[in-house]
């Protein structure tokens, strides 16, 4: 039995009606759309735009090239950049760091907690006069402690720009990731749980002036077609994705609900597994979208061999921490510096979780992880448990 990481071929071969697939229903919305030439900034960008907002819970959502423009657009609409610093997880994917390097600013990494989320009781301690922004992370589609960091940031009169880009759909007690800060920032890319067929981003804020700030910032600058505010940048969502969007995002809460559902099945059937299996902490107050389902494991890379050989297409969400890739190397940080973080580098496994998955492949998985921990398993190694207390 194959079970894939990427969902992209069931999806598409999905009836959305009796008679019709759902390429085809979006085939058909693109030759409509085709005959309108309404292709750069067009009505359907603008409908896209109004029902994303709606589904966040904001005044405005624009729609730019990628969540890595979201990030960026957002800092620079902040007006932060060069010699500013902004504090964001040393968890995470480059993008983040990236978008913060984009801007011109430096960014600055704090440790993760047990929920693959930025520690917040680190924030403070990495507070300098240069710093101007938090950015937290909403890493694997999980939630972190928006409250205190949005205390920490009024304390010290900082913006807070969350990367939202693994977590439509997701909340803290029913309110939506990217509602929290003074802008979200979101990601289309096609394994994301609303997906388009290429990049795209969309930055959500309920501030006017920041609002128009992004739309002069990701059209060029252009007041008008003849007048020019500011310099700006080329990164609008092509009006052909969100024709693709508005396709798919009445489905989101289906989508994330049977993500959901399988993370369930997953942590339900290795919880007996715990001398060999860690499964992160799942807060009752947090829609946690599981963009990532992770784990932390005992023998990683040898399970994650051992797992593609049984055709099941795991992955390891980072095996080189952030901080210590060589685009950071300016920066230097070093060994010891990030222990969590580290932890996770060498346990992390991830596993496919997506809505796609059929009953008898999510317990194949459980079957085969269990073959390999009690029947292919040195029992003379520590137990997860303790190799777990001796990195602490």
């Amino acid at each position: 039995m194959k079970v894939p990481f990427s969902y992209l071929q069931r999806q598409f071969k999905q009836s959305e009606s009796k008679d019709k697939l759902l390429a085809d229903l979006i085939i058909n919305d693109i030759r409509d759309f085709i005959s309108t030439s309404d292709f750069t900034l067009g009505k359907k960008l603008e409908e896209f735009e109004e029902k994303f907002a709606n589904l966040i819970g904001v005044k405005y959502a624009l729609g730019v090239g990628s969540g890595t423009d979201a990030l960026i657009l957002s800092l620079k609409a902040e007006n932060i950049g060069f010699g500013d610093e902004v504090i964001t997880c040393a968890e995470t994917f480059i993008a983040t760091a990236g978008a913060i390097a984009g801007s011109g600013a430096t960014p600055v990494f704090v440790d993760v907690n047990d929920e693959f989320t930025i520690d917040e009781t680190l924030i403070e301690n990495a507070i300098t006069e240069k710093t101007k922004a938090i950015m937290p992370v909403y890493f694997t589609g999980n939630c972190p402690n928006m409250d205190k960091i949005l205390q920490i940031a009024k304390k010290h009169d900082l913006k807070v720009i969350e990367d939202s880009c693994c977590a439509i759909d997701a909340d803290i007690k029913g309110k939506k990731a990217g509602s929290f800060g003074n802008a979200g920032a979101f990601s289309f890319h096609p394994l994301k749980n609303l997906n388009v067929f290429s990049d795209g981003g969309m930055v959500t804020t309920n501030d006017e002036n920041l609002a128009n700030k992004i739309k002069l910032l990701r059209n060029h600058g252009l007041k008008n077609r003849d007048e020019v505010e500011i310099f700006g940048y080329n990164s609008r969502l092509d009006t052909l994705q969100a024709v693709v969007a508005l396709r798919m995002i009445d489905d989101v809460k289906n989508v994330s609900d049977q993500r959901i559902n399988n993370a369930k099945k997953l942590d339900d059937g290795f919880r007996d597994l715990k001398d060999f299996i860690e499964i992160p902490k799942r807060s009752p107050n947090v829609r946690q979208v599981f963009h990532l389902y992770m784990l932390r494991v005992k023998k990683r890379d040898e399970l994650h061999a051992f797992l593609n050989s049984k055709d099941i297409e795991a992955k390891i969400h980072y095996p080189i921490a952030l901080p210590y890739q060589q685009c950071c190397k300016h920066l230097n940080y070093k060994k010891g510096d990030f222990p969590k973080t580290e932890r996770d580098c060498s346990t992390i496994i991830t596993l496919p979780c997506h809505q796609h998955l059929r009953d008898e492949e999510i317990d194949y998985m459980i079957q085969t992880i269990k073959d390999f921990y009690l029947n292919h398993f040195d029992k003379a190694d520590l137990p997860f448990k303790e190799l777990n207390a001796c990195t602490k």
